[in-house]
Parts: structure tokens; C-alpha cells; sequence
């Protein structure tokens, strides 16, 4: 069978394996809030974006889950998502030293801290079945780890680094996306996001350097990727986005006209955020919106 036949049987086979394999979950998530899996996909459909900042139509507050936000590109999305008036779920390893994040939670009531290592998994479900009740409207993957630029260097490379740094930047948010899967279906929004970097463009590279860190955000974004198709029918969106050379630590020792200030980069990363629908799912954009090559 060939031409516009075949294609759409071919997108029709597609498209019927997914719900197959989504109807227990959507089944699932229908029980836990009192609907049918049509009922909630219908009604959650229906919503839209009421001010062009992110904020949904309806009663219920917004939410985001940050992962890494005791600093840096995570701390100002906290900030700014707390400021919009989002019940904030902020996450790090060491709350009690995130000095920022916690001045942050007595200003803003509705953004808590909860520690979190995205390499500890037992450790992500456990907070999962604390928010088992809790839509979440945005996941935000931002935790990352660089993996220092002399464990990186050919002939010298540290390969335990390597694991390490894969476990952060690539394992560590699609195992999020896993634990909170249900939290996101049942909101508004419905978006997953993993702050990735243009270092894991493929058809970018230019020079050699950063093995580990480049292979990490190559592999995260061909993991937001197959789950954004996965996740495509039931309207849930996925995608990476880059937010540039930005002035935090991952950056120490650069000349500072070389970066860009957090709060430029957080700014746009929340317009492409708030522009994420399905039609632009598991796209891997740069800070201007434009797709970068694989």
C-alpha cells in the first residue's frame, strides 16, 4: 500500500499502538480524580492560557516542580514562577543550605523546598507519593551536572565521571518524567521540560571538548524526545530547550561578556515554556524559540 493511503494507515496503526499502551495509565489517572480517562482528556482540553504568562484558566493555581533550584537558571525559575503566583514545588539536595531558596519560601507562601537528588531514585518516588494528589502543570528537569573540563579530555578521560554526569543529566529526568507522569496528566498544562544545552547538538559541533557532558545532553534530548511523541495523543507536551551561555557556576572562570545574565535566559526559556503546545512537542529550542539540529 502506498502514497496518502498507506501514510495514513500508517499514522493510524501509530497512533492506536500509543493509546493502547497509554489506556491503563489515562485509566488510572481517571480513577484517582473521580472521571473517565475521556472526561478528564476532554475537560483538560478545554482549558487555555488566560494572561499569556503561563497562568491557566479556572479556579485551581498553577503548579511547577523545579528539580536543582538552590541556584542559579533553577533558583530564578523558582522565583519567577512564584511571582507569577505558581504553588512552586522546589527541589535540591541540601535545603537546609540553600540559603536563597529558603528566603525565597518565607517571601512566596506558596512555594515549598523539598530535598531531592535526581540520582536517588527511591528517593524520587517517595516524593512522588507525597504529591500522589497534586496536578502538576509544569515539570521542570534542571538539575545538570558539568563534570569538570579536565575529566573530560581525551586520553585522559575519568570514565566514573562519565556515569555520574549521564546519571544527572540524562537518567535523572527521564526517571521524573516516570514518578510524575500521573501528577502532569491530571493538570492543566500537561508540559515536561528538561533544561538541555547546545553543547548536545550533534550538528553544531564544531570542536572537540566536554565528551561527557556532550553525550549527556545528546542522550536527554533523544530521551524528551521519544517520550514526547509517546505522550503526543493525550495532549501532554514535552521538549529540551537551551538557554544559552549563561553567567552560574557551570560557566566560573569565563569572560563575562561571553555570558548572558540568568535572568535573560530564565525569561526566555519561560516564553518558550508558555508557547510549548502539542503541534511544537519534543522540539529541542534555543533561546529564540529556533530549532537546533540534532
Amino acid at each position: 500500500m502506498g502514497g496518502k493511503q498507506g501514510r495514513n494507515r500508517r499514522d493510524f496503526l501509530r497512533t492506536t499502538a500509543v493509546l493502547a499502551s497509554l489506556g491503563p495509565l489515562m485509566e488510572s489517572v481517571a480513577a484517582q480524580t473521580g472521571g473517565s480517562a475521556a472526561s478528564a482528556g476532554k475537560a483538560s482540553a478545554e482549558k487555555s492560557s488566560a494572561d499569556g504568562q503561563g497562568a491557566v484558566a479556572g479556579s485551581r493555581t498553577p503548579t511547577v516542580l523545579i528539580t536543582g533550584s538552590n541556584r542559579g537558571i533553577g533558583l530564578e525559575f523558582a522565583r519567577r514562577y512564584a511571582a507569577r503566583g505558581y504553588r512552586v514545588f522546589a527541589t535540591c539536595r541540601h535545603p537546609a543550605a540553600a540559603t536563597e531558596l529558603q528566603a525565597l519560601a518565607t517571601k512566596y507562601p506558596g512555594l515549598s523546598v523539598d530535598a531531592l537528588d535526581v540520582v536517588d531514585h527511591p528517593g524520587i518516588d517517595a516524593l512522588a507519593l507525597k504529591l500522589a494528589d497534586q496536578p502538576i502543570d509544569i515539570l521542570l528537569n534542571n538539575a545538570g551536572l558539568g563534570g569538570g573540563g579536565q575529566n573530560q579530555l581525551f586520553t585522559r578521560l575519568n570514565y566514573p565521571v562519565f556515569n555520574d554526569v549521564m546519571a544527572v543529566n540524562a537518567v535523572g529526568p527521564i526517571k521524573m518524567c516516570e514518578a510524575f507522569l500521573k501528577n502532569v496528566l491530571a493538570s492543566d498544562q500537561k508540559k515536561m521540560i528538561t533544561v538541555s544545552s547546545s553543547q548536545g547538538s550533534i550538528g553544531s559541533v564544531d570542536a572537540a571538548r566536554l565528551y561527557w557532558y556532550r553525550a549527556s545532553k545528546s542522550a536527554v534530548n533523544m530521551l524528551m524526545a521519544n517520550l514526547a511523541l509517546q505522550l503526543k495523543s493525550p495532549r501532554c507536551h514535552g521538549g529540551s530547550g537551551d538557554p544559552g551561555a549563561t553567567d552560574t557556576d557551570f560557566m566560573k572562570g569565563l569572560p563575562k561578556r561571553m555570558l548572558r545574565p540568568v535572568e535573560d535566559a530564565v525569561t526566555d526559556m519561560m516564553r518558550e515554556i508558555d508557547r510549548l503546545d502539542v503541534a511544537r512537542t519534543g522540539a529541542f529550542v534555543d533561546t529564540d524559540g529556533k530549532t537546533l539540529p540534532w
